[in-house]
């Protein structure tokens, strides 16, 4: 065995979920019906809804949906069931991660495929929260190319930072108007910015009434400690056995800002890493890639999917060059094979 080899030993996989804003229409549907662990996955999230999991599904395989795949009742339980259908799929080539690591919506998905709930718990959870958002009046996310600090003087009236993406990109929340002024302003400052994906103010006060009212519900539901290690982009450290358990904990993910770079980095500072994002549109991919640890080929990214809408043959192609590489040598939560950075 080569001296790079056995550094590759001592890589441990890392799943991330990817969350709001990374939803893209037609995103994994080419692996419908022909891979069929990723199908039986979506089929029992979808399944649970009812007959609104089948106009989901509808809307999801169709050249011209009924509903933008952008609005909640579409875009919540996609994402959630992609997300889900993915990690199952690497699951079912061996892949057995060492830790978990999701970004909003992609740490419920992820908590779920951790073990902290249970599917139908899960999907109640997230159907309730789309159920609630309905009374939410627009708004959106916006993200920016500068530092938390270097946009303070362009937060209140409602707009917030939401996520905190990477050293220089940052994600601000809020309700539509306040929004569009907080845009017009950091153009005329010189400042890039661009809408995501979304018509509801993820991670800002304008979704408070969700967490009063969901922490009841996930009190019944009795979340559980996670089978392996779980990195919260909501405190940046390790889940403890007490916060798995915390109903506050997560009902409060609807309004708290999301910082995945410095959980990433607490992430990738505790070891060397594979990370394998399970989930569309390669956002995280993306992030990690332009962390020193990645760069310097300490760690590396493997996404399973597209950057974005390439076709079902480009899923399909995806999946099979990632899992080539995921199972090269015998994988069985190791590998023992070099991994190039994607």
């Amino acid at each position: 065995m080569t001296h790079l080899q056995r550094d590759l030993h001592r890589r441990s996989v890392v799943l991330m979920c990817p969350g709001t804003g990374a939803q893209h229409p037609g995103m994994a549907a080419g692996l419908y019906g022909h891979e069929q662990v990723f199908t039986e996955a979506v089929d029992s999230v979808l399944d649970l809804l009812g007959p609104a999991g089948e106009a989901v599904r509808a809307d999801w395989l169709a050249d011209d949906p009924a509903e933008s795949l952008d609005g909640d009742t579409r875009s919540a339980p996609l994402l959630f069931a992609v997300d889900y259908g993915m990690g199952r799929l690497a699951e079912s080539w061996g892949v057995r991660p060492d830790a978990y690591l999701g970004h909003s919506m992609g740490e419920f998905a992820a908590a779920t495929l951790a073990g902290v709930f249970r599917l139908e718990d899960a999907v109640r959870l997230m159907w309730e929260r789309v159920r609630m958002q309905r009374s939410i009046p627009r708004g959106g996310m916006l993200a920016v190319a500068a530092t938390p600090d270097e946009l303070t003087g362009y937060l209140g009236a409602g707009v917030v930072v939401g996520a905190v993406n990477g050293p220089r990109h940052t994600v601000l929340s809020g309700l539509e108007e306040p929004l569009r002024a907080v845009t017009l302003r950091l153009a005329a400052d010189g400042l890039t910015s661009r809408r995501l994906a979304t018509r509801t103010p993820y991670h800002s006060p304008a979704l408070a009434h969700l967490t009063e009212r969901t922490e009841k519900l996930i009190r019944e539901l009795g979340p559980v400690p996670p089978r392996a290690r779980f990195y919260s982009a909501y405190t940046t450290r390790p889940l403890s056995r007490k916060q798995a358990a915390d109903a506050a904990f997560w009902a409060s993910h609807p309004t708290d800002p999301v910082l995945f770079w410095p959980t990433l980095e607490r992430v990738l500072a505790d070891g060397d890493r594979v990370l394998v994002e399970a989930g569309p549109s390669q956002c995280l991919s993306v992030i990690a890639r332009g962390h020193p640890a990645v760069q310097s080929g300490r760690s590396t990214v493997v996404p399973l999917l597209p950057p974005r809408a390439m076709g079902p043959e480009e899923d399909r192609a995806r999946v099979r060059a990632a899992r080539e590489l995921l199972s090269a040598s015998g994988y069985s939560g190791r590998l023992p094979v070099d991994l190039p950075v994607s």
